[in-house]
């Protein structure tokens, strides 16, 4: 795994006007572009490109959850701006794999820099090591209206969005639909029928969204595929360092790593599904890379 930058305070907060060199040229397309930006924390971060946008439930599922820190950490790796909205659930899980890589990943809010929504330790974090991102003055605090309007930056400042788990009348689809009238690429990652959170992602690939089943999906569309498979191994973890003496089941691993036993069974899960482990007969896992 990789280490975050550490930084000891959160950055200054910094306007940035537009039109000016550090500018994101990208927002001068876009529906109502901003006048300006207030930006908090890694000022260098939005200069890093591709972006690629990962947004979704508030309160996604387990399977939700797996998905936005397997594509988030793998992104990071690969070089690429995380950009979500610092929410609770699918955005918070890819902020957060993104930062664990040591990678580059940025919140764009709907409120002021100096006050975002939800606070917390992830937007303290992401205000020391990623970078807080909006077009309201500080001190303008979070508002219901402020929301969707943010979600047309999320998708501007992207060359792709990732829905990850949607509802049928998520906000995420909001943001979707601004990424295609922008003319980003919009990936969705399929999920069960039958449950009420794949019906987004299930409706957009339906209307033609491309389907991302891994992160190289997204990699492929940014033209990035033949540099990630050219890549040095991704770091090894404690769960891995385990599995290297042989297979081991998720209640053993709990008591060696001394670790929640659902926090290393959503580990298992995203390394068994990043083709890095396998599971096998009486619920053994092995180590693969």
């Amino acid at each position: 795994m990789g280490h975050e930058p550490q930084h000891a305070h959160a950055g200054p907060l910094v306007h940035l006007g537009a039109g000016g060199p550090s500018w994101p040229r990208e927002l001068d397309h876009i529906e109502v572009p901003p006048e300006a930006l207030w930006l908090r924390g890694r000022i260098e971060l939005l200069a890093v490109r591709p972006r690629v946008a990962i947004v979704g439930s508030r309160a996604p599922t387990e399977y939700g959850l797996t998905q936005a820190r397997r594509f988030g950490g793998a992104l990071a790796a690969a070089g690429v701006c995380v950009v979500s909205g610092l929410a609770r659930g699918i955005d918070a899980a890819a902020h957060e794999a993104a930062l664990e890589r040591g990678g580059a990943t940025l919140a764009v809010v709907g409120s002021g820099v100096d006050r975002p929504w939800p606070e917390g330790p992830l937007a303290e974090r992401m205000a020391r090591s990623g970078l807080l991102v909006s077009e309201l003055a500080p001190g303008t605090p979070p508002r219901r209206h402020h929301f969707p309007l943010r979600n047309r930056l999320i998708a501007g400042l992207c060359t792709a969005v990732v829905v990850v788990e949607a509802a049928a009348r998520s906000g995420s689809l909001i943001t979707a639909r601004w990424a295609v009238d922008q003319g980003r690429e919009v990936l969705a990652i399929p999920g069960r029928v039958d449950r009420p959170l794949s019906i987004g992602c299930l409706e957009l690939i339906a209307k033609g969204a491309r389907v991302a089943i891994g992160p190289s999906d997204v990699l492929d569309v940014l033209g990035l595929a033949a540099e990630a498979r050219g890549a040095p191994p991704l770091p090894t973890t404690p769960l891995l360092e385990e599995l290297a003496t042989g297979a081991l089941c998720a209640d053993d691993l709990s008591r060696r790593l001394a670790r929640p036993l659902m926090g290393v069974l959503a580990e298992l899960a995203e390394l068994e599904l990043d083709g890095r482990v396998s599971r096998g007969p009486g619920g053994l896992y092995r180590r693969l890379a």
